[in-house]
């Protein structure tokens, strides 16, 4: 049987895409509305994936959405994302923004989230997609970070379906 293909991190990461913060960002509290920050990482996130995979896929999950601090007015958004491993037909890429303040040069870290996707055939079915290689030390523990999460995920749904099921009784 041949060998799955693999794919370097590197391959379909994205690093530093800018992104100017402008009035119509803004919430009620004068910080940037997080929704946009989570689309437009979910939107990214969708590009590393289809790279990676040479497919159409879609959003699966997102996991541990975590805001560590507001974006402001005038601030820069600095979005990076990469695969960080993948099985089967799935992948998981992790999302990281960052609030650069244009004048001065400091840098905030904002968000760090994670999302699954699955990579679809022509006929919307799951199809596998290549493997990923972790380049370096941070890649690699990246790489099995990623498995504690999707084995936590994969027992949460056992765990809801159960008491789903228990509901039925």
């Amino acid at each position: 049987m041949p060998e799955k293909p693999s794919k370097s991190v590197s391959a379909s990461a994205i690093e530093k895409h800018v992104y100017k913060v402008f009035p119509n960002d803004m919430n009620a509290h004068d910080t940037v509305f997080g929704g946009m920050i989570m689309a437009k990482c979910d939107r990214l996130a969708l590009v590393v994936a289809e790279r990676h995979s040479a497919h159409v896929c879609v959003t699966a999950a997102v996991d541990s959405i975590h805001f560590r601090a507001p974006a402001k007015g005038n601030d820069t958004l600095l979005f990076s994302l990469s695969l960080n491993r993948s099985w089967g037909s799935s992948m998981e890429i992790g999302a990281r923004v960052v609030a650069e303040n244009s004048y001065t040069g400091e840098t905030r870290h904002i968000l760090s989230a994670f999302f699954t996707f699955v990579a679809l055939d022509e006929n919307d079915k799951p199809i596998d997609v290549p493997a990923v290689v972790p380049e370096d030390r941070r890649q690699k523990r990246r790489f099995d970070n990623a498995e504690i999460r999707r084995e936590g995920r994969l027992k949460t749904r056992a765990q809801l379906a159960k008491v789903t099921e228990d509901d039925r009784d």
